[in-house]
């Protein structure tokens, strides 16, 4: 069947009657419980059903929202959350904002790929229209950019040339069907074959919805090339609105940019790059202080005339490597070492050090204290931990087990 919405794109409300109403759920397209609903079919819609790499509308049947379109068949399936009564005569209203970003963006990928097979050779095997961007799979190794500037020139020259955009149906058995550009029709297709023409340039078989002229499309933007699957490459592209929006998130943006930097935008790829610079450099004399530090510590407590068995230390700013080094001046053959950096009350890292054995036993269950996972070997049990707060319990648990090896102390 060829819906309402195929016959006329632009229509954005279209009054109809309920064919069927029954219970069902809907799995929700990022994953989750299922949401309990009903499946209505009506005698026609302006509601495009998902297929053809173009996702469905969404709309309103009366006050009812329609959380998904799907087809069966010939028929197109509105998935609501209340049941409407079979027979009823309602409303139906198209969110057109949607609509319109798919029309631009489906005539936008006919369009580019008509213009890459003539100028290149290079075939559509498939597409996606996505929320952010969509993609052209081309049966080509290599796109160059060289290739990718010559294709958006030539379609943008076309959408300035006002092409006409018409559709038409055939029979299914119509001979013309053999000269129409198409990836094949599905199992399920039922009824007359749609054919897209762009006037001079394409005629492909499509479901979707589209523009009437490529000057709808307004303009189209290539934003490069990605590797594809076996000897195949994505052609990534905006088109229409979704350019201006790119544009304006783009200008927003080089205004912070500018705001930032105290400089124009022509400088601001230069400005960023001194910021790195200047960044790993201090990154860099951090690490050597953190490491002074280290060192400075372990002198501390090891020069006192009778170091304690029990080294608790907390630092917010630290690594690693910071612990360890503690670690090492300090040895671990007689003293347990508990050290922590990171936020106080959130997250952050432990390490467990001192004999063998201690460790071996004590280790799992400082790490289930704080909250954390962790690994040991040779006297050494360090990890992430999540509750940092809990320091506290590690440290009386870690003074009761000395306690306990040495009750004279």
């Amino acid at each position: 069947m060829v819906f309402r919405c195929q016959r006329d794109s632009w229509a954005r409300q279209f009054t109809t009657r309920v064919v069927s109403c029954r219970a069902a759920e809907l799995r929700p397209e990022g994953g989750g419980e299922p949401v309990r609903g009903f499946q209505v079919v009506l005698e026609d819609t302006i509601l495009f059903p998902e297929g053809g790499g173009q996702p469905d509308d969404r709309g309103l049947i009366g006050d009812v929202p329609v959380l998904r379109v799907t087809r069966r068949g010939p028929e197109a399936v509105h998935f609501v959350p209340a049941p409407l009564e079979p027979g009823a005569e309602v409303l139906l209203s198209l969110d057109w904002e949607r609509r319109f970003d798919h029309m631009q963006q489906h005539s936008g990928q006919h369009l580019i790929s008509a213009i890459a097979e003539q100028m290149f050779g290079f075939n559509t095997t498939s597409w996606e229209l996505g929320r952010q961007r969509s993609v052209i799979e081309l049966d080509t190794p290599v796109v160059t950019a060289e290739q990718v500037e010559a294709l958006e020139k030539s379609v943008n020259e076309k959408i300035r040339d006002r092409v006409p955009v018409t559709v038409r149906e055939l029979a299914a058995d119509d001979p013309e069907i053999e000269t129409v550009r198409s990836r094949g029709l599905p199992d399920d297709h039922a009824g007359p074959v749609r054919v897209v023409d762009i006037e001079g340039i394409d005629s492909n078989l499509c479901c979707g919805t589209h523009v009437s002229n490529l000057s709808d499309l307004q303009v189209i933007k290539l934003l490069g090339v990605e590797k594809g699957k076996k000897n195949k490459t994505n052609l990534v592209f905006l088109a229409g609105n979704r350019v201006l929006k790119s544009m304006e998130q783009s200008h927003s943006t080089e205004k912070a940019l500018t705001s930032l930097l105290k400089n124009g935008p022509g400088e601001h790829v230069e400005a960023v790059k001194r910021l790195q610079s200047s960044v790993k450099l201090l990154q860099k004399n951090n690490l050597n202080l953190l490491r002074d530090i280290a060192v400075l510590i372990a002198r501390d407590f090891k020069s006192k005339p009778a170091p304690k068995q029990l080294f608790v230390l907390h630092r917010k700013e630290g690594d690693s490597e910071f612990m360890n080094i503690i670690a090492n001046e300090i040895g671990t053959e007689e003293t347990l070492l508990f050290l922590t950096v990171g936020d106080e009350k959130e997250a952050g890292l432990f390490l467990l050090a001192g004999p063998v054995e201690a460790v071996e036993n004590l280790g799992p269950r400082v790490a289930e204290l704080l909250g954390g996972k962790g690994a040991g070997k040779r006297g050494r049990f360090q990890g992430k931990a999540t509750k940092m707060s809990r320091r506290g319990e590690v440290h009386a648990l870690l003074q009761e087990f000395i306690s306990h090896q040495n009750p004279g102390a």
